[in-house]
């Protein structure tokens, strides 16, 4: 039956169709992206709406689902999108960042074709093209169990994602020039919960509604540029049960902390008074704290929201104790029927340690920041088809930066250029990311989940080692690294492509805290990589070029 087809289409929401395949199921969306006008902190302001929605599209997708998405790009600059979180196996061309494909230019489209491949849990995405993702073009990415695998909590009544943001009033292009200027963010202006904040004048409509004795699962995760918001429901607990792909141990939270680019789900149940409750979420860590609420009616409610909102945590400590208490659920199935914790991650070799320091430089009036003293420089030509069409030569070297960084890190000289390190394709790989700074940071690797082994207070030393959650350090796509303090993950880099090592502070990302890992399959077979796609859009040294040969099974 290899050569007969056969396809049913099914209308869904959010320009979405749904193909049906002797294959694994697809699903299909056209998405237009535009600006518009809305005012989410009541002052009227340029966003970036996909279809006419700010927050974009809900993705609500299954292991293994086919994902096909149209982008049509009708706003009047480059545009890219990532799936942050969604692991693109063998398949870094779909990753949508600028060391992979070429930005959609504006009145053009591109369509991205990836597979959810054996991977559950809440993820999102955003644009990665100049300062975009303060203006919008974000959304939540949901991958569901399929129906034979248990998941380890009952189905909830209904499911729903919770798009946290900082934000700020003034325009993508305004926040691009003053980085441009050599000055960085200010404070952000506000906190959004799914694109608004309640007013509290009793003309709130409610984001969310609750049957009465019913459990609810919430997918909450944090899109914004800079700030860890925490995140509450007024008289209601949540029971944790899973993050950025991984089922953890069910432990109750009255508030979780969520950084940059993290995910979660809870269960909530609407076992309270029947009225509105306020979902609250706020900045952490920062002297004046901004704070955003929505409002979640019970079905049968008869009264307004308390306006005494829960408060929130202060200091980091009580922000660290929390991580270590977040746990990878061993029991339960993972996208595959085998457990979680059928890989011991904990008795693997590791074969290289790269050990990571961030830094800033304001020389020549020019603010830049960087990892281990080099800040990345985006070329015209993606590096990951620089690299496919054999001219990675003319644009970078690999390795240009130390596996660790030189004594006085600090004061040393900040040198802008790509910043792409050679990783040996299937290596298990130790990185620490050590932090001298006062602020918070959070970091994200594209193509992979990784155990995040230690976030600790201090500099980082080989004896740390000794405290290393080797057992059931929770399987995930981000990681935060606190003030003066260094985080440690551990990974096998299986996955052959060009792969985003970034922070997660938008304004770090771009003006050159990221690098890139570089896994080449030395066999060039499609059994560890996939072809470059046809409808790859090409740009810069290449755009005239014949197409090197194939892979080969």
């Amino acid at each position: 039956m290899a050569g007969v087809m056969f396809m049913v289409l099914l209308c869904l929401s959010a320009g979405a169709m749904l193909g049906v395949q002797g294959e694994d199921p697809y699903l299909f969306f056209t998405w237009n992206v535009t600006y518009g006008t809305l005012s989410p902190l009541g002052v009227p302001q340029q966003v970036i709406l996909i279809n006419d929605q700010f927050p974009g599209p809900n993705i609500n997708s299954t292991s293994n689902n086919n994902i096909v998405i149209n982008v049509f790009n009708n706003i009047d600059e480059p545009f890219l999108l990532t799936w942050s979180g969604i692991q693109q196996r063998k398949n870094s061309w779909q990753d949508g960042v600028l060391g992979t494909n070429c930005p959609i230019l504006p009145g053009t489209n591109f369509t991205y074709h990836f597979q959810v491949k054996d991977q559950i849990g809440s993820y999102i995405y955003y644009p990665t093209t100049g300062m975009h993702r303060a203006a919008g073009g974000f959304g939540g990415l949901r991958i569901n169990s399929r129906l034979l695998i248990p998941v380890p909590y009952a189905d909830p009544e209904d499911d729903y994602t919770v798009v946290l943001n900082d934000w700020y009033t003034k325009s993508h292009t305004a926040l691009q020039k003053l980085l441009d200027s050599g000055r960085s963010l200010a404070r952000p202006d506000g906190v959004l919960i799914n694109g608004k904040n309640a007013m509290g004048d009793g003309k709130d409509e409610p984001l969310f509604t609750m049957k009465p004795e019913k459990t609810y699962k919430y997918r909450i995760c944090n899109a914004g540029l800079k700030n860890t918001l925490n995140f509450r429901i007024q008289d209601h607990t949540m029971k944790l049960v899973e993050m950025e792909g991984s089922h953890v141990v069910q432990n109750v939270y009255e508030s979780l902390d969520v950084h940059v680019g993290q995910c979660f789900s809870v269960l909530v149940t609407a076992n309270q008074a029947p009225k509105d409750y306020y979902m609250v979420a706020s900045t952490r860590f920062n002297k004046q704290v901004l704070t955003a609420k929505g409002i979640i009616r019970y079905t049968n409610g008869k009264g307004p929201a308390s306006p005494e909102l829960p408060e929130a945590p202060v200091g980091w400590a009580w922000s660290l104790n929390q991580f270590r208490s977040f746990r990878w659920n061993l029991t339960a199935s993972a996208a595959r029927p085998n457990p979680q914790g059928s890989y011991h991650y904990g008795s693997i070799n590791i074969t290289r340690t790269i050990k990571l320091v961030n830094s800033a430089s304001r020389e020549g009036g020019k603010l830049r920041y960087a990892l281990n003293g080099v800040s990345h420089v985006d070329p015209e030509t993606p590096l990951k088809i620089a690299e496919y069409y054999g001219v990675a030569d003319k644009l970078f070297k690999y390795d240009t930066m130390q596996d660790s960084p030189q004594a006085d890190i600090a004061h040393a000289k900040i040198v802008s250029q790509p910043n792409v390190l050679n990783l040996t394709f299937r290596n298990f790989v130790e990185i620490i990311f050590e932090n001298h700074e006062k602020s918070m940071q959070s970091y994200h690797l594209d193509g992979y989940s990784f155990f995040a082994v230690a976030v600790e207070p201090g500099t980082w030393t080989p004896e740390k080692r000794k405290h290393y959650n080797l057992l059931d350090a929770v399987s995930r796509t981000t990681v935060q690294v606190f003030p003066k303090s260094w985080a440690a993950i551990l990974l096998t880099f299986d996955n052959a492509g060009m792969w985003n090592i970034r922070s997660e502070m938008w304004e770090r990302a771009y003006l050159g805290q990221q690098l890139y890992a570089s896994v080449l399959s030395p066999a060039r077979s499609l059994r560890d990589e996939y072809n470059i796609p046809d409808n790859t859009l090409l740009c810069g040294l290449v755009k005239d070029l014949p197409k090197p040969e194939p892979y080969s099974i």
